[in-house]
């Protein structure tokens, strides 16, 4: 052998091949590609025909706080307005766990199956901290979801006060000029804030349970005052005594209230969706309450009143998006921030600064 070290070769790496994207690029095109801009006949037209589609587009406008969205949105109510308020509006709240979802769920298939053309409000509640909410009432309600005759709308609460989504009037109005002869807005839960479903329905309909220690501690009396009636869920099994005995408390309780300006004496029944009991009769209670409401005027007082109502929430609302979508109260609001977190300047005297700010602008 030679004492010489022959060079060591090292190995020739061949360059390797591509490999695909890991999702289809097409796909990735057809995501970006953007939805049609229905301009405001095309919107009014398609909603008064009953299209469901650009119904959900409306609502998404309405809900929006997008400056560009308001004139259009507000364009297109106006328009639908002359053919809405043909519905009954029926407000739905109750204590946690008293089945609010699966009560409107079975509530809705009764008068589904009697030909009404139904359309559930589902207020969702949404996070303090990113704003995001679940919607989740699409999946609570399956068989009303996919029932032709209804319609169901999550929309996130968004700190609105009541639970209530900030654009629900509004909503109201367009599910009616497409067609919905009964309107179920269901809220987030109990509170004396609730107040606000109450001021935009026309039956306001209390859930409660039976069965769990003291049955007034689960509600505020302010909620039991402006119920039109209260029923009590999940009256079956070994339940539905404890259901019974609940309603007549709650009968012996009422009565202890002043009378109710509809001149309505408010009912307390018993039901359970899980049989499918009692549900007709709420109905049946609704459409004595709408009957006799209207005979003595107060169902078209009580409307004329919540349209003042809707044009107090217009103008706070305008306000609102107005202020806080300036561009220079978004560049001055951050530093007021930031000297209040370090205790430079007190709260109110920050406030008063950017009210000024905008008075000038």
């Amino acid at each position: 052998m030679s004492g010489k070290t022959k060079p060591m070769k090292y190995l020739n790496i061949q360059e390797g091949v591509e490999q695909p994207p890991s999702i289809n690029p097409d796909v990735l095109m057809r995501g970006r590609k953007k939805r049609k801009q229905y301009s405001e006949d095309e919107f009014v037209a398609a909603i008064l025909k009953g299209n469901r589609t650009i119904l959900s587009q409306a609502i998404t406008l309405a809900e929006s706080s997008l400056a560009e969205h308001y004139d259009l949105i507000q364009s297109i109510i106006e328009r639908c307005l002359p053919y809405s308020g043909n519905s009954v509006r029926i407000g739905i709240t109750g204590v946690p766990g008293a089945g609010k979802s699966t009560f409107i769920e079975v509530f809705g298939l009764y008068l589904a199956s009697e030909g009404h053309k139904i359309a559930v409000l589902a207020v969702d509640p949404s996070s303090g901290n990113t704003k995001g909410s679940i919607l989740g009432d699409k999946t609570r309600m399956e068989k009303l979801s996919i029932h032709p005759n209804a319609f169901i709308r999550p929309s996130p609460a968004a700190g609105t006060l009541g639970g209530v989504a900030r654009k629900t009037r509004e909503t109201i109005i367009l599910c009616e000029a497409a067609g919905f002869d009964t309107i179920l807005v269901e809220t987030v839960g109990v509170g004396q804030s609730e107040t606000a479903v109450h001021s935009m329905v026309d039956f306001f309909l209390l859930l409660m349970i039976a069965g769990a220690g003291d049955e007034l501690q689960g509600i505020k009396r302010g909620i039991m005052e402006m119920a039109d009636a209260i029923a009590i869920t999940k009256a079956d099994g070994l339940n539905k005594i404890h259901a019974e005995n609940a309603m007549a408390l709650y009968r012996n309780t009422l009565n202890l209230f002043p009378p109710n300006p509809s001149g309505w004496k408010p009912a307390v029944v018993t039901c359970s969706a899980l049989r499918n009991e009692g549900i007709k009769e709420i109905w049946q209670m609704v459409n004595e309450y709408v009957s006799f409401t209207s005979d003595n005027g107060y169902l078209g007082q009580r409307r004329k009143q919540q349209s003042v109502i809707r044009m107090n929430d217009a103008i706070t609302d305008y306000l609102n998006n107005s202020f806080y979508n300036n561009r220079e109260i978004k560049m001055m609001k951050p530093i007021l921030e930031k000297q209040l977190s370090e205790g430079i300047i007190t709260s109110y005297k920050a406030a008063m600064a950017l009210i000024d700010k905008y008075r000038k602008i």
